[in-house]
């Protein structure tokens, strides 16, 4: 991307899409929010987002609109493959100083990535969070690395701490003393095959103690996964997070609230955000939540008979791009 001298140059170092299915979740828990934070307007189409350095060596986030260009250039760089992208002023909606995000590369030949001088004028630039603290920025980022590495974090999860409804454990005899007393209720929630199911508004929800309840979590970050967290289906704010998801099924939330990508054949993984909490699931298995007041914990949930029916519905509210 070229200015009007060697200093405007921007050098491209990475990019991302900005649209109600494809969003840097570090920005907000939706769409909206995401846009918000670059005080941008939340135009269906959605922008691209062109992170680099100029000639001084400064951090720039070059939003432009437009969206294909971008999506190409990523797609080649996810199969390997060389794309320049070099958007022209015509696209570009605005440059904002720093990046949202820290990234691991810099561009040769020009001074380490720094903040640019703005003089006090304009926007305060754009910066990661602090990886040493927790809050909704981290939160959203370790459900981001949940979701694209499900296999790893998933062996990591002990089907046998899960409780059945009949309060045997997995992987114990019938009549064996795993349950915690939890597992005895009926539930009427998404799947039960009891006539409830999402917009209902009868029986239980998922993880409340009428499925599937896990025994231990685990945490998100550079140390991976340590057993040791509350167990999730007794815990208040996994309760919280799986009814807010339940109420999205009634009155679908702001876009970019589901996302949903293609995992499988027959399988997708869902990201659901709400106040609070992150939930990452795939359609054909359990759930894991993680909460802004549980710092680095990921609280498992079982499928039971009320999840299936939720990541379903979930899944049906969710954009499928093409």
């Amino acid at each position: 991307m070229a200015g009007t001298d060697a200093d405007d140059a921007l050098l491209v170092l990475t990019a991302m899409l900005l649209t109600p299915a494809r969003f840097p979740s570090v920005l907000g828990d939706d769409y909206v929010a995401a846009c918000a934070a670059l005080a941008l307007e939340p135009y269906e189409e959605g922008y691209g987002l062109v992170l680099g350095q100029d000639g001084e060596g400064a951090r720039w986030t070059v939003v432009v609109d437009d969206v294909s260009m971008v999506a190409v250039a990523i797609a080649a760089w996810d199969c390997g493959m060389a794309h320049d992208l070099s958007p022209d002023e015509r696209s570009m909606v605005c440059a904002l100083p720093g990046w949202p995000l820290a990234l691991t590369v810099a561009a040769p030949g020009v001074p380490a990535p720094h903040d640019p001088e703005t003089d006090g004028l304009g926007p305060a630039p754009l910066a990661p969070p602090d990886p040493e603290s927790w809050g909704p920025a981290q939160r959203r980022l370790g459900a981001d690395e949940i979701a694209e590495r499900w296999a790893l974090w998933r062996e990591q999860i002990d089907d046998a701490a899960f409780v059945r409804p009949d309060g045997e454990r997995r992987g114990e005899a019938a009549g064996g003393t795993g349950s915690d007393g939890a597992g005895s209720e009926n539930s009427g929630g998404p799947g039960s095959g009891s006539g409830g199911g999402p917009g209902s508004g009868s029986g239980d929800e998922p993880g409340s103690g009428s499925g599937d309840e896990p025994g231990s979590g685990s945490t998100v970050g550079g140390g991976g996964a340590e057993p040791g967290a509350p167990a999730a289906g007794h815990h208040p704010g996994v309760r919280r997070a799986l009814s807010e998801a339940v109420a999205y099924t009634r009155t679908p939330p702001p876009p970019g609230r589901i996302r949903s990508v293609f995992a499988s054949a027959d399988t997708r993984t869902l990201r659901v955000d709400g106040p609070g909490w992150s939930l990452v699931a795939r359609t054909d298995d359990i759930a894991l939540i993680l909460l802004d007041e549980e710092p680095g914990a990921v609280l498992p949930v079982g499928r039971g008979p009320a999840l299936p029916g939720l990541l379903e519905a979930l899944d049906a509210l969710a954009p499928h791009p093409v």
